[in-house]
């Protein structure tokens, strides 16, 4: 699992990259960062990890929890590799999985969290 953690990471990373050059466009400032975008990006950047716990692995950034990653087989609403939006700090909102790192579905993954859920 940790292979697919890791591909979480980089398409957080990948988002905020977009994010920022996105900004840029809609101000009309021309494609390359500004030194602290790159600054801010470095930050971001390193500060995205990982803690495994018993049940979930959290994905931790800048000091606030991204979501988490079922981690057990044995949950009894959740696939392992299910990803989930942040209740709080130390538990995750069992409403429903927002993709699963094992089935490479990343469609609801954004830089700041899992995406909301629309019709809820």
């Amino acid at each position: 699992m940790e292979n697919q953690i890791n591909k979480l990471l980089e398409i957080i990373k990948a988002d905020y990259a977009a994010y920022q050059m996105m900004c840029n466009r809609n101000a009309g400032i021309l494609p390359e960062l500004s030194d602290i975008q790159k600054k801010m990006r470095k930050e971001f950047n390193e500060s995205l990890h990982y803690v495994e716990g018993k049940k979930y692995i959290k994905i931790l950034k800048q000091g606030s929890v991204w979501g988490f990653v079922v981690n057990v087989d044995d949950d009894k609403k959740f696939r392992k590799g299910d990803i989930l939006k942040a209740a709080s700090y130390n538990a995750p909102a069992r409403n429903k999985p927002r993709g699963n790192v094992l089935d490479n579905d990343f469609l609801m993954v954004r830089w700041t969290g899992p995406a909301y859920l629309s019709g809820m």
